[in-house]
């Protein structure tokens, strides 16, 4: 009895133990929550001085990835919200709205006061009522060193017909996510899954919400039957028939301490309603024939023609224990439920093309002045890839480039003069992942998206548009600008460390602190840890929140925010 004692004993002191570090990770994540809340604010801040509705005629937007780009219901217009960018530095969040005048080809900058902070990976839909809203749940906001991370659960209406935002505030809704989905069904709003992740941890959802429409109010629904394990970035779109289909999407799970494995799910399930039996959800697995997509994440999803789900391009990542290789697509594949069938999409193509292009890529650099990223055979050697390092990474050179792979499930296309197996159209969008994607009368336009050369990230500005009534080629919109195809080594922080707090903020805070540039900031002196940078500046820190959060702000929240633009500044500096 003694021994037995004595193990019991030893467990319990094993639990306590594991408890109190999980209070311990739990406080530490905390904290960082509290701190990117606090620069969270100061943003808010700086946003909180536009005070009017301002529309300004514009270029292009900058280069970006997990944004939301949206139709307008009743006008010949794409709507462009938030995102991402990264430098090899900094990473820079968006909480920017465009508007892509699609019969003009223009672009237009709508500064609307009292917007959502920034953000990625939300989600955005558009319901047709009250002259169109755009609703947004969620997303995320990191710090300029990429590795704190901060979710929201927030949920806001645009209403287009006014041009003005409203955070709807209602209890019982998911918690804090990103890289979810959501979808607009009947007078509801439908959310499933993402993530949540900290420094520390990480958690995958797969989880069923409802927000309906016209009470305002969260309901967790809870579906019968087996439904998907817990994952982000899957498809999530709306049958014929009213239910809802989930294809894919990303989760990884640690395997052992800091080793982690990722998984590209394949597997299809349906969310169906049951009629007579209220508020009934029946979770059913799906087995499509037809041609599927290669597993894959980062895929781009959209609703195309007679109600089919779209899916465009991602990367196929090949894990081993301590690297990551990923291998970028731009194939197309189409969903059609009423089948339950998959297709590939095939591009016809202009014939008097085609047999030039299966003959190799010698004469492609003629046409790649005007082509985003490609017209590249897709049949192209892979090692042509090493190019793009090997040149500096000059813009034309990773256009021709990237294509080579082409989409997959085509390696025959230089084989035969069928049109069925051409080459690909002359102009296309190069492989990548996380674009944004919308359908507007028949036609399908992408926006952005990333892929890697190597170590380095690139991020797209590019547009393009594809009729899919006639599903003939690719047209390029907006060509990528070589001064966007910025990418800084660590190396060279020291002389770019001036963007400092504009790396979260992006364009909208170059025009709104011009009085705040980074070398009026006290310097972090060689070898100087931040537990001693901040006793040395604080007052300085607390004096620049405090003209940001005015006078009436409490005395604990200006040193917070104070606080973390310090240490926005030092991690930057360093």
């Amino acid at each position: 009895m003694g021994k037995k004692g004595k193990k019991e004993k030893k467990g319990h002191g094993a639990e306590k133990t594991a408890a109190k570090m999980e209070k311990k990770v739990s406080k530490r994540s905390r904290k960082e929550e509290e701190e990117l809340e606090a620069l969270i604010a100061h943003f808010q801040t700086l946003d909180a001085k536009k005070t009017q509705t301002v529309e300004t005629p514009c270029s292009p937007p900058s280069p970006r990835l997990n944004a939301s780009l949206s139709a307008h219901p009743e006008k010949d217009e794409l709507i462009l919200f938030g995102g991402e960018y990264f430098n090899g530095q900094k990473t820079f969040l968006y909480n920017e709205f465009y508007t892509y005048n699609i019969r003009k080809d223009t672009w237009t900058k709508v500064e609307i006061p009292n917007p959502p902070p920034r953000r990625c990976a939300h989600q955005a839909v558009v319901v047709p009522q009250c002259g169109g809203q755009l609703w947004i749940f969620g997303g995320e906001f990191a710090s300029p060193n990429g590795e704190q991370f901060y979710h929201y659960k927030d949920l806001w209406v645009l209403h287009l017909a006014t041009k003005t935002w409203e955070q709807v505030r209602s209890p019982g809704g998911p918690s804090g996510r990103s890289g979810h989905r959501m979808v607009a069904w009947k007078r509801q709003l439908i959310l499933f899954g993402g993530f949540h992740e900290s420094t520390r941890d990480y958690i995958y959802y797969n989880d069923v919400y409802a927000f309906n429409l016209d009470t305002f109010t969260w309901s967790k629904l809870s579906p019968s039957g087996t439904g998907p394990t817990p994952r982000s970035g899957c498809q999530m779109s709306v049958t014929p028939q009213g239910s809802i289909v989930i294809y894919g999407g990303y989760s990884k799970q640690r395997v052992k301490k800091d080793v982690d494995k990722g998984t590209q799910h394949s597997d299809m399930f349906l969310l169906k309603f049951e009629e007579g039996r209220e508020g009934r959800w029946v979770w059913t697995r799906i087995n499509p024939s037809g041609a599927k997509p290669t597993p894959r994440s980062g895929f781009s999803v959209a609703m195309a023609l007679n109600h089919q789900a779209l899916l465009f391009g991602g990367v196929c990542d090949e894990e081993e224990e301590e690297s990551l290789e990923g291998d970028f697509l731009n194939d197309l594949h189409f969903y059609d439920a009423t089948k339950n069938r998959w297709f590939a999409g095939q591009l016809k193509g202009p014939k008097s093309e085609k047999r030039k292009r299966r003959r190799g890529t010698k004469a492609e650099p003629e046409g790649a002045n005007n082509q985003e990223c490609g017209g590249a055979s897709a049949q192209a050697p892979l090692e042509v890839v090493k190019e793009v390092v090997a040149e500096d990474g000059t813009v034309v050179t990773i256009k021709q480039v990237l294509t080579a792979p082409g989409p997959a499930g085509q390696p025959q296309s230089d084989e035969d003069d069928s049109p069925e197996e051409a080459g690909g159209p002359v102009v296309e969008p190069c492989p990548r992942s996380n674009a944004m994607l919308a359908v507007k009368h028949g036609c399908l336009y992408l926006y952005g998206g990333m892929f890697e050369a190597g170590d380095r990230q690139v991020t797209l500005s590019d547009l393009y548009s594809l009729d899919l009534h006639k599903m003939d080629e690719w047209t390029a919109l907006v060509e990528a600008d070589p001064e966007t195809q910025e990418w800084l080594e660590e190396t060279d922080s020291e002389e770019d460390s001036g963007a400092g707090e504009g790396a979260e903020g992006g364009e909208e805070d170059e025009d709104s602190s011009e009085e705040d540039e980074e070398p009026q900031h006290p310097l972090v002196m060689p070898g100087e840890q931040f537990t001693d940078y901040l006793p040395r500046t604080e007052q300085y820190w607390v004096r620049l929140a405090q003209d940001d959060a005015g006078p009436d702000a409490k005395e604990k929240r200006v040193l917070k925010v104070a606080q973390a633009m310090a240490k926005a500044f030092f991690d930057d500096s360093a």
